[in-house]
């Protein structure tokens, strides 16, 4: 395999690459249990453990994983003006596809729509996730947020908002009325795909 470049490896060639203890076989076996280096990054570690790996080929993978997942995002840094939902979905999109349980996350910015930092606000069982107007809101006013962008993810890869969603949404923008914080959007990410509020007609 050395004498081979990394895009001549099979996936179960390469993936031995970082895991020696295993070997091309047992790797190959690995992928036909997990389907691709995707659902692999989705896996709890101690699921790979459970398989055999060890816990020092665990830490590896889950370093390459993290390498790939920030490789694969558009960085929204904190100063850059807000442009459109499209931009939100590429700084969000490795982020959060490999999640499988939702995040709900505040993006605060300052009164021109540039970025101030990102908020994780919560973290959800598998189909839903508790959002509190005030867990969201004692944040915008610890950073001074004048406008925020919700984001989150739906693990089951559809990005069509629930009944829950555009009820949270609502609730939000409610409250962010009151307080004189904008809402700007919210944005939905599925697998390969997403939804805007406001470009989509949920608004």
């Amino acid at each position: 395999m050395l004498r081979k470049s990394p895009a001549e490896l099979t996936n179960a060639e390469l993936l031995s690459t970082l895991i020696e203890e295993l070997g091309p076989d047992r790797c190959q076996q690995l992928l036909g249990q997990f389907t691709n280096f995707r659902q692999l990054a989705r896996l709890n570690p101690a699921v790979l453990v459970n398989e055999g790996l060890p816990t020092e080929a665990v830490s590896r993978l889950e370093a390459v994983f993290e390498v790939a997942r920030r490789y694969g995002e558009t960085e929204w840094m904190p100063g850059v003006q807000f442009r459109s939902a499209a931009d939100v979905y590429e700084h969000f999109k490795e982020r959060l596809a490999v999640e499988q349980v939702e995040l709900f996350y505040a993006v605060l910015l300052d009164n021109k729509h540039r970025k101030i930092r990102d908020v994780l606000i919560s973290k959800g069982i598998l189909n839903s996730s508790l959002v509190h107007p005030r867990d969201v809101y004692a944040q915008v006013v610890r950073y001074s947020a004048a406008g925020v962008i919700f984001v989150h993810n739906h693990p089951t890869g559809d990005p069509t908002p629930s009944k829950e969603d555009l009820e949270v949404t609502r609730r939000l923008r409610e409250i962010g009325y009151i307080l004189g914080v904008k809402v700007i959007d919210h944005v939905i990410v599925g697998q390969g795909r997403f939804v805007s509020f406001v470009d989509d007609g949920f608004w």
